[in-house]
């Protein structure tokens, strides 16, 4: 009997800790939507081999989801911080612009240094942005969303000058190899974005880095007495949130070999945000999840194909991905299920006054 007991509890705790892991839900969430579209949509779950490379709808997924994932994962690191950063749009839009701005004018635009040049003028000048971020909030002192807020204003308006209000387009086989292309059957964008979650995996988990950052965020003043120095930090997640989105913007531009300083990266900084919060890191900063960010960036690019797929009327769709996500947000707030749980056990439970009139009528049919 004690043993059976035993197993009873530990099972119990097995599923309590398991119920209680913020990859769970996420998980559960993204598996969820993967069914229904396999549901309404014939064939959406395989993957074929077609011209020597993958294709599919779950491989259409990881590759238009690849720069959200990258976006997704510098805006991580910048909440974990207590801070925002509403300036990665605008940057995915100044790196596409350089970058195409510099192949497009080049004699050469085809040959691979010309794309290596390109793409280190996009990620010079992200950079040099992350940094004036990072100083603004950390040796100015001025509030993150201010801050990125006026970049984000600024930054677009850049981005159009650059590219002189046009799109411009650009021929180049080498620069399309960065969205567009395949390396050994697999999207180049995939193991782009899985090489940058690895590495980055990798610093912060196997040093003390992300320690340090979750420090910061968690208590700035018990990381200030003990010598952490919170401004390098800061200023370090924005450059690399900076890096991050210059990259994505490579991605998107390359995709569809072309820069549009209007429309490229619009809005992506929401979807980067919404990726991280539905991951299970808090805004309110200290620990972070890079594999929830990760599965939060796949489920709106999921959401995003669903409303396709569908056939979602085009002025829904905002409203459609907003009562997901926000459903998405209840179903995995332990106090919500915590508040939905106590409610349902209150239902079952009888009324005092049912208990106290069922005794009198037992009486009688005793009688």
């Amino acid at each position: 009997m004690t043993s059976q007991h035993t197993k009873a509890a530990t099972a119990g705790g097995l599923v309590r800790r398991a119920a209680g892991h913020r990859l769970l839900w996420p998980s559960l969430v993204l598996l969820t939507l993967l069914l229904g579209n396999a549901v309404f949509t014939d064939g959406f779950l395989t993957v074929g081999v077609r011209d020597g490379h993958l294709y599919g709808s779950l491989v259409d997924i990881a590759q238009f989801g690849a720069p959200l994932i990258l976006v997704a994962l510098g805006m991580t690191l910048v909440i974990a911080t207590r801070g925002i950063d509403l300036s990665v749009g605008s940057t995915v839009a100044i790196a596409g612009a350089l970058a195409c701005e510099h192949i497009a004018s080049s004699p050469s635009p085809g040959s691979v240094t010309t794309v290596l040049t390109a793409a280190g003028v996009a990620l010079g000048v992200a950079a040099v942005l992350g940094l004036v971020n990072g100083v603004l909030v950390s040796r100015v002192g001025v509030q993150p969303i201010v801050a990125t807020l006026i970049l984000m204003v600024a930054g677009r308006g850049v981005a159009q000058l650059i590219t002189d209000g046009q799109i411009i387009t650009v021929n180049s086989d080498a620069y399309h190899m960065i969205g567009g292309g395949y390396w050994f059957t697999f999207p180049f964008a995939v193991l782009l974005a899985a090489a940058v979650v690895a590495l980055t995996a990798l610093v912060t988990r196997r040093t003390a880095l992300g320690l340090l950052i979750e420090s910061v965020g968690g208590n700035p003043a018990a990381s200030r007495l003990v010598g952490i120095r919170a401004a390098g930090l800061l200023t370090l997640v924005y450059v690399f949130c900076a890096l991050c989105a210059a990259v994505a913007g490579l991605m998107i531009s390359s995709n569809v070999s072309s820069a549009d300083g209007n429309n490229a990266g619009l809005w992506i900084e929401l979807d980067a945000i919404l990726a991280v919060v539905i991951g299970g890191t808090a805004l309110t900063g200290g620990r972070f999840s890079l594999g929830g960010t990760v599965l939060g960036a796949l489920i709106i690019q999921t959401l995003s194909t669903t409303v396709y797929t569908l056939g979602v009327p085009p002025e829904t769709t905002l409203v459609f991905k907003a009562f997901v996500v926000i459903a998405v947000c209840l179903v995995q707030s332990p106090a919500f299920r915590a508040k939905a749980l106590r409610r349902r056990r209150t239902a079952r439970l009888p009324s005092p006054t049912t208990t106290a009139g069922a005794a009198p009528q037992q009486q009688e049919v005793r009688a």
